[in-house]
């Protein structure tokens, strides 16, 4: 079979190519400048260079106005509708936009993943070696090779090339979901709604654009849909018996985002688990710790057991440490003392202010326990003790306040002595540490 690219060129006078690469020269120019202007937005650090880069570059504005154009002009008379060039052209741009999308999904929405990018490189090589298998007129004897093999399942018949065109179809038509999806959940998480309400509408739009695609997809290869009956009862009988907890999974993710019990950047306590939700999946939650550990929670766990939200209604919450002072010390002035001394680090809320309040009878002083309020427990709470205890320690110190250090008073009978002086047969006790260092040691009376 002659090629078709060989039998427009060779089959046709010079003057019809002529003006047919005319008209894709212009084509191409309009859609390059559409292509730009589309990019310039997103480019306005960069100004026009950086426009005109990222249209020749991964841009999918410059293919897409460049096949709708086409289109539109060979339907614009009879004459450029049967020309052979600008028909050979179409598949060209196609496949040029198809790649560019494909390249695009695989960035956006795998970033940083090697094996999405190349096999997005490998789809493009592909739909490349297609277009060059039509353009040469191989790719009929491919197909009647196709064809000659075949299966049947049930009253259904699939040859070889039925099920190679149903597998390009359904890549085709998932990559293009993938892609509308992206800049769909682009456009809506950047949205001014409530940050649950705009998770539960991408998941939810993303799952409609996958199933369509995937039924159309199905459609365009000719496989009846009825056949799918069996797929679904096989599905239901899975979920009842082996998926149930995914199943579980995955509906709890949707009830914790539309009832809005956990949010993005609440607070949260997992048994002895705490940290800040980063993201809110349809089968976990991704639960982060001020320490950087991150844990990926089921969401059927959220919904039966017990979740403390540290931050549901108020995102403020309370700290505690506690401080000693000598009993000989003037109390009234030391509690406004660490007081001020708290307000001075900059993470504690002033309003509601810290407090500082006698709160026990100690063994060797007074205990003061200092409370306060932050509102970005996620930044950790460990570094905020240890500020505001080097804080009230510098203003003690400065104030002259004894920090007492642990201390005993010791007892002698009337006829014992420190040293054991005037007792007979006395055995040596322990030596006992007082403050300062001093050590002393006495005997016991048998």
């Amino acid at each position: 079979m002659e090629s078709p690219l060989l039998h427009a060129v060779l089959h046709h006078p010079w003057e019809q190519l002529r003006w047919q690469l005319f008209v894709i020269t212009g084509t191409l120019i309009l859609a390059l400048l559409a292509g730009v202007w589309l990019e310039r937005p997103s480019r306005q650090a960069d100004g026009w260079r950086g426009a005109i880069r990222a249209a020749l570059g991964r841009g999918v504005g410059l293919p897409v106005v460049a096949v709708l154009l086409l289109q539109l002009v060979r339907h614009g008379s009879p004459v450029l509708l049967k020309a052979p060039v600008l028909k050979l052209a179409l598949p060209v741009l196609a496949v040029w936009l198809l790649v560019r999308v494909a390249s695009r999904v695989a960035y956006r929405m795998f970033p940083g993943n090697e094996a999405m990018r190349l096999l997005a490189r490998g789809m493009n090589w592909l739909a490349w070696i297609g277009l060059l298998l039509y353009l040469t007129g191989a790719l009929p004897e491919i197909i009647e090779a196709l064809d000659a093999f075949s299966v049947h399942i049930g009253n259904q018949r699939l040859t070889g090339w039925t099920m190679l065109r149903g597998a390009v179809s359904i890549t085709i038509t998932l990559v293009l979901a993938l892609w509308l999806s992206s800049l769909l959940e682009g456009r809506l998480l950047a949205s001014p709604l409530e940050i649950n309400l705009r998770l539960v509408l991408s998941r939810l739009i993303r799952a409609g654009i996958f199933l369509v695609a995937l039924l159309v997809a199905l459609q365009m290869v000719g496989i009846d849909l009825t056949v799918l009956g069996v797929f679904g009862g096989a599905l239901g009988v899975g979920l009842g018996l082996g998926l149930q907890r995914i199943a579980a999974n995955y509906v709890s993710g949707f009830v914790i985002l539309l009832e809005r019990s956990l949010r993005v950047g609440d607070n949260v306590r997992l048994d002895t688990f705490q940290g800040k939700i980063l993201d809110i999946k349809t089968r976990y939650t991704l639960v982060r710790s001020s320490g950087g550990t991150e844990s990926i929670v089921p969401n059927e766990m959220l919904i039966s057991n017990r979740i403390e939200n540290l931050s549901y209604t108020d995102p403020n919450v309370w700290l505690s440490t506690t401080v000693s002072v000598g009993y000989g010390s003037d109390l009234d002035a030391v509690l406004t003392q660490i007081r001020d001394a708290v307000l001075t680090v900059p993470r504690v809320l002033h309003e509601p202010g810290p407090s500082a309040v006698l709160s026990n009878f100690g063994a060797d002083g007074l205990e003061i326990t200092i409370g306060y309020w932050i509102a970005d427990p996620e930044n950790g709470t460990l570094n905020i003790r240890g500020a505001i205890n080097l804080a009230v320690w510098r203003a003690l110190k400065a104030a002259n306040v004894e920090i007492p250090f642990p201390q005993r008073v010791l007892h002698w009978g009337p006829e014992q002595g420190p040293n054991g002086a005037g007792v007979t047969g006395g055995r040596p006790m322990p030596e006992t540490l007082i403050p300062g260092g001093a050590e002393i040691s006495h005997t016991e009376g048998t």
